[in-house]
């Protein structure tokens, strides 16, 4: 069982290392298999061109090991973040076992996202730097211009999002302050009910409505990236049918993957404000550090 002494991200992973270093072997070599699909598509691609069948098949060699690695890592991941979840609920429960029912009920859920940002969250970010690392590879090796404006993508996207980082934490710590009184204000009555939900809409909606800037900046930004890279392929360099189609594959996973990185940054907002409370003193509250409108 965790201590209460200490609870957040990186508590939970010292207290179960063997279990957390295995499942993210199994996501990084699941990833790697799966960043070199496009480029071995590309070569079957050519290589049936030219009335061979090797590549392909070593293509659905390649698929079938993936499918593979990828059932067994989700039957094994379900197990390992189930017991982190229990064990991580005592503890919570026991650091706030003399507050109010409401805040204890609201962090037993807070606590359960730090173990979702474990076992999802966290995965697709590694994803998201494994694609990165080997698209820049892959397209360094077809033109250094190709890879040039990949990383311009990824700069440009963390700048942008740099520039919301502080709104994000203080509309998450507002939501979370709200949540914590939920249980209370169901007891209250109708009209006090009224008014939490109505602050809850209203949090949630300005976190929609930055994350809506946020994405609208970055797809468009990659919609740039695409179509300069689609235009450096098809008319700049002189590429065969399977390059073309390995640069533009790999272009797009590397928007995909390029854009979780903002969504983690987002996520790991919350997650500091939600690991601010769940370590409060067990006889004071602390001052967090959120605005009022």
């Amino acid at each position: 069982m965790m201590s209460a002494a200490q609870l957040g991200v990186l508590p939970i992973i010292k207290h179960f290392p063997v279990k957390l270093i295995s499942t993210w072997l199994l996501v990084v070599l699941e990833n790697v298999l799966l960043a070199l699909i496009p480029l071995y598509i590309g070569f079957a691609i050519d290589d049936l061109l030219t009335g061979g069948t090797g590549d392909l098949l070593l293509v659905g060699g390649l698929l079938a090991l993936l499918t593979l690695l990828s059932v067994l890592r989700r039957i094994y991941d379900t197990r390992v973040y189930g017991d982190i979840k229990v064990s991580l609920g005592m503890a919570v429960d026991s650091r706030n076992n003399n507050r109010p029912v409401s805040l204890r009920n609201a962090r037993l859920d807070m606590a359960r996202e730090l173990v979702d940002f474990l076992e999802h969250e966290l995965p697709q970010l590694m994803t998201a730097v494994i694609q990165i690392l080997i698209t820049l590879v892959v397209l360094s090796s077809f033109h250094w211009q190709l890879s040039a404006t990949a990383l311009t993508l990824t700069l440009a996207m963390l700048f942008i999002y740099a520039l919301l980082d502080k709104r994000f934490y203080l509309l998450n710590g507002k939501l979370n302050g709200q949540v914590e009184k939920q249980v209370a204000t169901l007891k209250a009555g109708a009209r006090p009910l009224l008014a939490h939900l109505m602050r809850l809409k209203k949090y949630e909606v300005k976190l929609s409505d930055t994350e809506a800037l946020l994405y609208g900046a970055i797809f468009l930004l990659a919609c740039i990236f695409i179509i300069t890279n689609l235009w450096l392929a098809a008319g700049l360099l002189e590429l065969s049918s399977g390059k073309i189609f390995s640069i533009v594959s790999y272009s797009w996973d590397y928007v995909e993957a390029a854009i979780l990185l903002p969504v983690t940054m987002q996520t790991w907002s919350r997650l500091k404000n939600i690991t601010l409370r769940l370590n409060e003193s067990r006889d004071t509250q602390v001052t967090l550090q959120t605005k009022r409108n």
